[in-house]
């Protein structure tokens, strides 16, 4: 119990407003200590291989969100897995099979690593340049209310 406070005592204090997304993101990373900071890192680096003009936000309570045209994907950290949930999941194709979780659902998709997984670095690349072009390709949403007319 001391030990689940003092996480949530710690997350707290890196979500301060002073700091960038990327200063709470590389907090994460320290703050885990573990392999899945070390998870979190790596995959990270390979976003940004991928997009070098993609965007790091920290939104809801403190979740790694990568951005470009809308949202690529997130990085949430468990116990026993760091997940990379990517928002339209379900549109890309997926050719490595690197999605493993949240199969099931319409829009997302996700890829739990666990300790000592390996990475498929290209193929993660491909899906995230992937997932850069759908949200490129997406018309642009209209700023009249549909309903008004």
């Amino acid at each position: 119990m001391k030990k689940a406070m003092a996480t949530m005592e710690t997350t707290k204090s890196i979500s301060d407003k002073d700091l960038s997304p990327a200063q709470l993101i590389d907090a994460r990373i320290r703050e885990l200590g573990d392999w899945r900071g070390e998870t979190l890192a790596r995959v990270r680096i390979l976003i940004k291989q991928a997009d070098p003009d993609v965007i790091e936000e920290w939104k809801w309570r403190g979740v790694p969100v990568w951005e470009h045209s809308g949202i690529i994907c997130t990085g949430e950290t468990y116990k026993a897995a760091v997940k990379l949930t990517f928002a339209k999941g379900a549109s890309l194709e997926d050719p490595s099979g690197l999605f493993n979780s949240s199969l099931d659902g319409n829009t997302r998709r996700a890829i739990d690593f666990h300790a000592g997984d390996k990475i498929d670095e290209e193929a993660l690349k491909a899906l995230i340049r992937a997932a850069v072009a759908l949200n490129a390709a997406r018309p642009a949403r209209s700023r009249k209310n549909p309903r008004s007319s």
